[in-house]
């Protein structure tokens, strides 16, 4: 890439490229943003967005549009502004800003096109359990029902029947964090969350993502201890019953790779962030197999998308004995 980033976003266009956008440098925000054209194998500059961001959400519009929004600014401040690329013009312009700022935060786009909002944290270090709604039709945010808990590094994860899964993270901060093992439900028809059944372990910077048959795998993580505290193991989640189960253990450990694991068209999930080498869930014998390659994958923070081509663009991030890194990877099934 142009710049080496972590905390950034990768989105798959429309169009098959990939936008990538922001995330941080060392310090501060890198406030370029370039694409990535598969065909071509490289990457292009684009216009700079309107405002620096990491930590932020980028989220595919029905229109294939972009909406980015929130996270951190070039000087740590937390953030309500919100943009939208366009990539038919290549081009970034403003939209409605968030009604809270915020950073850290998770975003889901709903069956009817809005996108759901959630959690993260706010100025000076507080921690939310508000959410809000984004109406590309309007081109603004507004209030929706908040989370039975305050959350920050936790996953979201759009069920089948359109309802979304937001599960663990965790709130407060040293001798006050708090990890969290709980999970709740957003019925965009009612506006409400409610609380489901926990996980066996708790989790914060974790990922987790929908299998074929409408169950939800959630891998890794850490406890307080953070990279002294990496997970192996995994849990799967049962809409039908509300229930986590014990899934097989990776074979690697893994944390701060939310976001970066994808459902492939075989069914197959790559779960590709978060440590040196990526690896390969079989739902069907619930084994993990790891990819062939040199372990060398920055993997805390990197963003990662899905290819036209069933592959995948593996992106920057830190760890593995860096800081962040321009460099990319392109998984082949």
């Amino acid at each position: 890439m142009s710049a080496s980033r972590a905390a950034h976003t990768a989105t798959a266009l429309q169009d098959g490229r990939v936008l990538i956008a922001g995330g941080f440098v060392g310090k501060g925000s890198a406030r370029g943003a370039e694409s990535y054209a598969p065909d071509a194998g490289r990457f292009s500059p684009l216009p700079p967005m309107l405002t620096t961001h990491h930590s932020h959400t980028a989220t595919l519009l029905p229109d294939g549009k972009v909406l980015i929004a929130g996270g951190y600014g070039q000087d740590t401040r937390t953030l309500a502004a919100a943009e939208l690329f366009d990539p038919v013009t290549n081009t970034f312009a403003q939209t409605g800003s968030l009604g809270a700022p915020r950073a850290d935060h998770v975003a889901v786009l709903l069956p009817d096109g809005r996108v759901l909002v959630v959690g993260g944290l706010g100025p000076g270090w507080t921690f939310l359990s508000s959410a809000e709604l984004y109406d590309p039709a309007t081109g603004t945010f507004s209030p929706t029902g908040s989370m039975t808990e305050e959350r920050e590094s936790h996953v979201p994860v759009r069920l089948q029947d359109g309802r979304v899964l937001v599960v663990g993270g965790h709130n407060g901060r040293r001798e006050n964090l708090s990890l969290l093992a709980s999970a709740e439900i957003y019925d965009p028809a009612t506006g409400v969350f409610s609380r489901t059944g926990d996980m066996l372990v708790r989790r914060h910077k974790h990922d987790g993502v929908l299998l074929r048959d409408g169950q939800v795998l959630v891998t890794g993580g850490s406890d307080e201890r953070d990279d002294r505290g990496q997970y192996t193991s995994s849990e799967i989640f049962d809409p039908k019953t509300a229930r986590f189960v014990s899934g097989p253990d990776m074979r690697l450990s893994r944390y701060k790779h939310a976001g970066s694991s994808l459902l492939l068209p075989s069914g197959l999930v790559l779960v590709a962030g978060g440590a040196p080498l990526a690896e390969v869930f079989d739902p069907g014998n619930r084994t993990f197999t790891l990819v062939p390659g040199e372990p060398r994958m920055a993997g805390q923070f990197s963003a990662v998308a899905l290819l036209k081509t069933g592959g995948a663009l593996i992106t920057g991030g830190y760890g593995n004995g860096g800081g962040p890194r321009e460099s990319t990877w392109l998984y082949r099934p």
